[in-house]
């Protein structure tokens, strides 16, 4: 399973996110930041304190985190050049 090394919180509620295979990108979140765990995330200040857990998984203080699987796929698959 692939581990996040870095994430950096960018403006606009986006990560900036390295894994530990080379594979990097920005994650936008402001448009998933619903429900219990994550809406305390649309203050800025809370959204600001988010670090790589020691599972390599994006989380924050209040217990919201991100499965690491499913933001490396969707990053590897927006670097993808279609073919023409």
């Amino acid at each position: 399973m692939p581990r996040v090394i870095s994430v950096r919180p960018l403006s606009g509620f986006r990560l900036s996110v390295s894994f530990d295979d080379g594979t990097e990108g920005t994650v936008e979140m402001e448009n998933r930041l619903f429900g219990a765990v994550f809406e305390p995330l649309r203050e800025a200040s809370m959204f600001q304190k988010v670090f790589v857990d020691e599972f390599g998984a994006i989380a924050w203080p209040n217990g919201a985190d991100l499965a690491p699987d499913a933001l490396h796929q969707r990053l590897r698959q927006s670097a993808e050049i279609p073919s023409s």
